[in-house]
C-alpha cells in the first residue's frame, strides 16, 4: 500500500470513529435534556488528549497522528466555512427593528458585563504570564478575553428557540437581536486583535478596511446580482454552483487580508436573497455540513483542549473564576437589562439563559486565537472549559423558567 493509499485509509478511519463518537455523544447528551451539539462538543474533548490520549496514548498517536493533523485541519476548515455560511443565510436583520428597546439593552448589557469582567481578568492573567503570547500586550489580551466573554452560541440559540416553540414571540425575537448584536461586536473585536498581532499598523488597517469594504461588496453589489441571477435561471444546481464559487472566493479573500474565512463566510451568507435561494441553499449545505464536516472541528478543537495542563489547584480556581466572571457578566447582566426593559422575571430568565450559551461560536474564536498565536493552550483548554460549562446551562435555565412561571400562575 503507497502513502496516499494509507493515508486516505487512515482518513476514513477518523471519520468513522469520529463520527460514531459524535453519535453516541449527542444521543447522551439527548436522553438528559441537552442539545445535541453539546454532545458533539464533549465528543471532541473526549477523543483528545484529555480522556483517548491519557488512557491509550499509543491508540491516540497512531489514529491522530502528527502527519494526518494538516489534512484534519484543512476539512475542519472547510466545515467551518460551510457552517458560517449556512449562519449568514439564516441571519435575520429585520429582528433589529422588532423589540428595539429591549433587545438593544440586553445587547449592550450582554457585551459590557462580560467585556468588564473578562478584561480584568485578562489584565492580571497577562501580568502572571503562560496564558498570552509574549506578543500580546495588555490592551490586545484585554479585547480577546473581551470578545470571548461577550460572544453568544447565536446558531445553536437560533435552534433551542424553534424547537421549544419561541419563534415569533416577543422573547425569542429579543434574544435572537440580541444575541446576533453581540456576536457581531464580538467578531468586531476578535478583527481588531488578529489586525494588531500582525505587528503593522497598515496590516492591522488593512484587514479592517478590507473586512468593511467586503461586507460592502456583499450586500451591495453581491446580493443584488444574485437576485438577478434567480430570477434569470431556473436550474438550482447551477445557482448552488455559483453560490459556492463565490462562497469559496469570499473565504480566500478574507483569509488573504488577515482575516479568517469564517468571516467572508458569514458576510457572503448574509448577501443571499431572503426570496427563496437563502431558504434552499441552507437545506442543501446545512445537513452535510453539521453532520458530516463540522464533526471535524470539534474534534480538531478537542485535540487542543488538554485538560492535563490544569494541574495545579492555582490552575483550576483561574479556570472556575473565568467561568463565574463568564456567567456573572452574561447571566445576570442580560437578566437585569431585560426586567428593567419590562420584561416578565419568567421571560428575563429565558432571555439570559439564552444569552449564557457560548457553544460553536466561542469555539471558532478560541480556535483562531490559538492559530494566531494569542493565547497559549492552558487558555485555550480553560476557555473551552469555560464554553462547555456555560452551554450546558442553557437547556436547565430555560426549564427553570418555566416552572418559575408554571409555579407563579
Amino acid at each position: 500500500m503507497n502513502h496516499a493509499t494509507a493515508s486516505a485509509a487512515q482518513f476514513f478511519l477518523q471519520l468513522s470513529v469520529i463520527l460514531v463518537a459524535c453519535a453516541l455523544c449527542r444521543m447522551l447528551m439527548r436522553s438528559i435534556g441537552q442539545p445535541p451539539v453539546i454532545g458533539e462538543m464533549v465528543a471532541g474533548v473526549l477523543l483528545g488528549p484529555s480522556l483517548l490520549g491519557a488512557l491509550f496514548p499509543n491508540l491516540a498517536h497512531a489514529l491522530f497522528s502528527q502527519e494526518t493533523r494538516p489534512v484534519l485541519f484543512a476539512v475542519a476548515q472547510l466545515g467551518l466555512t460551510l457552517y458560517m455560511f449556512v449562519v449568514g443565510l439564516e441571519f435575520r436583520s429585520d429582528l433589529f427593528r422588532q423589540h428595539l428597546r429591549t433587545a438593544a439593552a440586553v445587547s449592550i448589557a450582554g457585551i459590557l458585563g462580560p467585556f468588564v469582567l473578562g478584561g480584568g481578568i485578562a489584565l492580571w492573567l497577562s501580568h502572571l504570564g503562560g496564558f498570552f503570547a509574549n506578543t500580546v500586550t495588555g490592551p490586545m489580551a484585554v479585547l480577546f478575553i473581551g470578545a470571548a466573554m461577550s460572544i453568544t452560541a447565536f446558531p445553536m440559540l437560533a435552534r433551542i428557540i424553534l424547537e421549544q416553540g419561541l419563534s415569533g414571540t416577543p422573547m425569542g425575537t429579543i434574544a435572537l437581536a440580541a444575541g446576533s448584536f453581540d456576536d457581531a461586536a464580538a467578531w468586531i473585536l476578535l478583527a481588531v486583535v488578529l489586525g494588531c498581532i500582525a505587528g503593522s499598523p497598515l496590516l492591522a488597517v488593512a484587514a479592517l478596511v478590507g473586512g468593511i469594504l467586503y461586507a460592502l461588496l456583499c450586500l451591495k453589489a453581491v446580493h443584488p446580482l444574485l437576485k438577478w441571477l434567480g430570477n434569470q435561471s431556473t436550474a438550482e444546481s447551477g445557482l448552488m454552483g455559483t453560490l459556492l464559487i463565490l462562497l469559496s472566493l469570499g473565504a480566500w479573500f478574507t483569509d488573504a487580508i488577515g482575516l479568517y474565512s469564517v468571516f467572508g463566510a458569514f458576510f457572503f451568507g448574509m448577501a443571499v436573497p431572503r426570496n427563496g435561494m437563502a431558504e434552499k441553499a441552507a437545506e442543501r449545505v446545512a445537513p452535510l455540513t453539521t453532520t458530516l464536516l463540522l464533526p471535524f472541528f470539534f474534534t480538531y478543537s478537542g485535540l487542543n483542549t488538554r485538560i492535563g495542563l490544569l494541574n495545579s489547584t492555582t490552575l483550576w480556581m483561574i479556570c472556575g473564576l473565568i467561568t463565574l466572571a463568564a456567567i456573572g457578566g452574561k447571566l445576570f447582566a442580560c437578566y437585569g437589562a431585560a426586567r428593567l426593559s419590562g420584561e416578565s422575571s419568567k421571560d428575563s430568565l429565558t432571555i439570559a439563559s439564552l444569552m449564557n450559551a457560548r457553544g460553536l461560536m466561542e469555539l471558532i474564536l478560541l480556535n483562531i486565537g490559538l492559530q494566531a498565536g494569542l493565547i497559549t493552550q492552558t487558555l485555550f483548554t480553560m476557555l473551552v472549559l469555560m464554553a462547555v460549562i456555560t452551554t450546558l446551562m442553557a437547556a436547565p435555565g430555560f426549564r427553570a423558567s418555566k416552572k418559575f412561571s408554571d409555579n407563579s400562575c
